[in-house]
């Protein structure tokens, strides 16, 4: 059964911040199955950041009881066969936030995307958050050229497109996201989902639904039609829906 947890955004924990996402990543770990689940971190998007793995290590591990791996593919360049070996070992993968078109050049670089496409065929767990998010889409709005020129505008990037949509995570807390949102969307053809921080999207197999962590986070759904620009709330409901509906414009 295949299973996306596609989160907006928000805070683990790391040093001085709290810790937002919690029902999310519980969430997220009863998808799994199993009371202590085996979490692969992958950090390439925050180019292997060693902060990063030990905040994730703490959040999943001290705190939800899980078992926490992380796969370095940039400072550690493993073989192939130890990334799929790391991959299929596992029954979560939780991808973090950063660099979103520096991450998916890279995972291409090593096969990543294509060992991540079987993970998800096998029903392996896949989640993360902002460039997690975008990056099981066939596209999102990423912030990547602002590493380099923090006055860039927003820009679409590839994902690895096992969802049909566009993604654009932080669309609560970021100000330029709504407007940078409804330039991109006005040529391309396919939905939008945005998401807010502390929300999230599960997709199962062919439905979803929304969940979140706080109240008042929410998703939605971004598309032009005819001229006109919708952004519509996306219902939070406990039953899944078809993602049928979801992807129609």
């Amino acid at each position: 059964m295949k299973k996306i947890v596609a989160i907006g955004g928000g805070e683990i924990g790391s040093p001085g911040y709290p810790v937002e996402t919690a029902k999310i990543d519980k969430e997220i770990i009863r998808l799994a199955g199993k009371k202590n689940p085996v979490v692969l971190f992958i950090p390439t998007a925050s180019s292997d950041s060693p902060g990063y793995y030990e905040t994730v290590r703490r959040h999943f591990g001290r705190r939800l009881g899980c078992k926490v791996d992380v796969l370095l593919v940039i400072k550690e360049k493993p073989s192939r066969a130890e990334i799929e070996r790391k991959v299929m070992s596992s029954d979560i993968i939780y991808v973090g936030g950063g660099n979103t078109f520096k991450m998916i050049r890279a995972w291409k670089a090593c096969g990543l995307d294509i060992i991540l496409k079987k993970a998800w065929n096998k029903g392996i767990v896949l989640s993360g958050l902002s460039a997690g998010s975008i990056c099981w889409f066939r596209n999102g709005i990423s912030d990547s050229r602002r590493f380099k020129n923090p006055e860039a505008d927003l820009i679409k990037v590839s994902g690895l497109g096992f969802i049909p949509a566009t993604n654009s995570p932080h669309y609560d807390v970021e100000k330029d996201r709504r407007a940078g949102l409804k330039k991109i969307m006005r040529k391309t053809p396919n939905v939008a989902i945005a998401i807010d921080n502390c929300c999230a999207v599960e997709f199962v197999e062919d439905t979803y639904r929304v969940i979140a962590s706080k109240p008042g986070a929410k998703a939605y759904k971004v598309y032009w039609k005819m001229g006109k620009y919708h952004n519509e709330e996306i219902p939070r409901r406990k039953e899944f829906a078809s993602i049928s509906d979801l992807l129609a414009r």
